[in-house]
C-alpha cells in the first residue's frame, strides 16, 4: 500500500509524486523548448508520441494487457497539469487524442479489435482519433447524420465530421454513425482506418491550438468491414456518453493547469517589471489581481480532486463534473485575461506564454461539452428540473 506524501494533498501517494517528477522532466526537456517552433509549423514531430509512450504517458489509464499502466484519475490530473506547464494546449490535444478515441474500443470493442488497435497506439507507433462532431451539430450527438448502411460484410459510410483532433495524422478513427432509426438508439461506432477508399480530410486553421492537427473528415461510400463495428450495433450512444466523465475531468485539470501557468507567469513578470519608480508587484492593484487568480485556482483544484476521488470510489457524479468543467474553464479565462493585463503590451505579443493561453481559452469552453450544455445537463442531473 502506498503512503501519502507528507505535506501534500491526501489524495496523492509516493507513486503519484514520482510520476509527477517524471512528467515534469519530460515536459521541460521534450516539449516546452519547442512549442513556439511547433506553433509556427502548425504541427509537432510524430516522434513525440513514442517519447510520451516511453515515460508512461500514453498508456495511462489503459489495461496492462494491451500496453497500458492502469493509472488512476489522480495520475490523469497530474499528467494534464504537468503538460499544461508547456503553455501550449495544442500539444495536449493532439498528443492525447487517443484518450477519447480508444476508450470505446477498450470498453465494448471485440478482442480482435483491441489487439489490433491498442498496442501500437499505446507504444506511440499509431495515432487514434474520435469522430463525433458534425458540421450540422456539435453537442447534439443523438441527432448525428453520418450514415452506415450494412451491405453484406461491410458498412457503406456517407457523411462528414468536423473539428476532429488528429484529423489528418491519425491512423485509426473511432467514428459515430447512424445505423438505425432517429435519436440515440440508432447510433453505432465504427473503426475507420486511414487509407480507406472514399475517406478524405481537409485541415482546419484555428485561433489557437496551432500545433494541433484538426480537420474535417469526409466519407463518400466508404466500405468498412463489419468486424470494425465497436460494440453492439445501435448502442454506440451509450459508449460515447460513458467516456465523458473522464474526458471532462482531464479537460478541467488542464484548464486549471493553464490558469496556474498564467498566475506563475504574471507573478514573475510583476516582480521584475519596473513601473513608476518601483516594481509592478509593489502596486496593490497588481497584488489583488494575483490573489484573485490564486483564489479561483485553489477552489477549482479542490473541486477537481474531490470529484476525482468520488469517481475512484465508484460514484458517477455527472452533474457535478459538468459544473467542474465550467468552473475550470472560467477560472482559466479569468486568469488568462488578468495575466495578459498584468503583462500590458508584452502580453499581446506572439511568443509570450500568456498570449497563447489567452487565445486558447475559448476552445476549452466549447470542446468536451460547451458551457451552456454543461449547465443544462448539470441542472437535469442535480434534479433542478425533470
Amino acid at each position: 500500500m502506498s503512503t501519502t506524501v507528507q505535506g501534500a494533498s491526501p489524495f496523492y501517494t509516493t507513486e503519484h509524486a514520482a510520476f509527477r517528477d517524471a512528467m515534469r522532466r519530460f515536459v521541460a526537456k521534450e516539449i516546452t523548448p519547442f512549442v513556439d517552433e511547433w506553433d509556427d509549423a502548425g504541427s509537432f514531430p510524430r516522434e513525440l508520441y513514442r517519447k510520451a509512450a516511453e515515460v508512461g504517458l500514453l498508456g495511462l489509464g489503459f489495461p496492462e494487457a494491451y500496453g497500458g499502466n492502469d493509472g488512476d484519475l489522480f495520475m490523469t490530473i497530474i499528467a494534464s497539469q504537468e503538460l499544461a506547464r508547456c503553455g501550449a494546449g495544442g500539444v495536449l490535444a493532439s498528443l492525447l487524442s487517443h484518450t477519447i478515441g480508444c476508450p470505446p474500443i477498450v470498453n465494448v470493442g471485440s478482442e480482435a479489435l483491441k489487439q489490433r488497435v491498442l498496442p501500437p497506439v499505446l507504444r506511440g507507433e499509431k495515432i487514434s482519433a474520435l469522430g463525433i462532431t458534425e458540421p450540422s451539430g456539435g453537442s447534439d450527438v443523438a441527432h448525428l447524420k453520418t450514415t452506415a448502411r450494412r451491405a453484406g460484410e461491410h458498412y457503406i459510410v456517407n457523411g462528414s465530421k468536423t473539428f476532429i483532433t488528429s484529423g489528418i495524422r491519425a491512423d485509426f478513427y473511432t467514428v459515430a454513425v447512424r445505423t438505425g432509426g432517429p435519436g440515440p438508439g440508432g447510433v453505432s461506432l465504427l473503426l475507420i482506418e486511414k487509407g480507406t477508399p472514399g475517406f478524405t480530410q481537409t485541415p482546419l486553421r484555428k485561433m489557437g491550438w496551432l500545433c494541433s492537427d484538426t480537420a474535417t473528415l469526409y466519407f463518400d461510400n466508404c466500405r468498412v468491414p463489419v468486424e470494425n463495428l465497436v460494440g453492439p450495433e445501435n448502442q454506440g450512444f451509450k459508449s460515447i456518453m460513458k467516456n465523458f466523465n473522464r474526458e471532462r475531468i482531464f479537460l478541467a485539470a488542464g484548464a486549471n493547469g493553464f490558469a496556474r501557468v498564467c498566475l506563475d507567469e504574471a507573478l514573475a513578470w510583476a516582480k521584475q517589471r519596473e513601473m513608476f519608480g518601483g516594481k509592478l508587484i509593489d502596486m496593490q492593484v497588481t497584488r489583488h489581481k494575483l490573489a484573485d487568480m490564486a483564489m479561483r485556482i485553489e477552489a477549482t483544484q479542490a473541486m477537481l480532486e474531490l470529484l476525482a476521488w468520488r469517481v475512484e470510489q465508484g460514484e458517477q457524479p455527472v452533474g457535478e463534473i459538468c459544473l467542474l468543467k465550467n468552473q475550470a474553464t472560467q477560472t482559466m479565462a479569468f486568469c488568462a485575461s488578468e495575466a495578459v493585463q498584468i503583462h500590458g503590451g508584452a502580453g499581446f505579443i506572439r511568443g509570450v506564454t500568456v498570449e497563447r493561453i489567452y487565445r486558447e481559452v475559448k476552445v476549452n469552453a466549447i470542446g468536451g461539452g460547451a458551457e451552456e450544455v454543461m449547465r443544462d445537463l448539470a441542472s437535469r442531473q442535480l434534479g433542478f428540473y425533470a
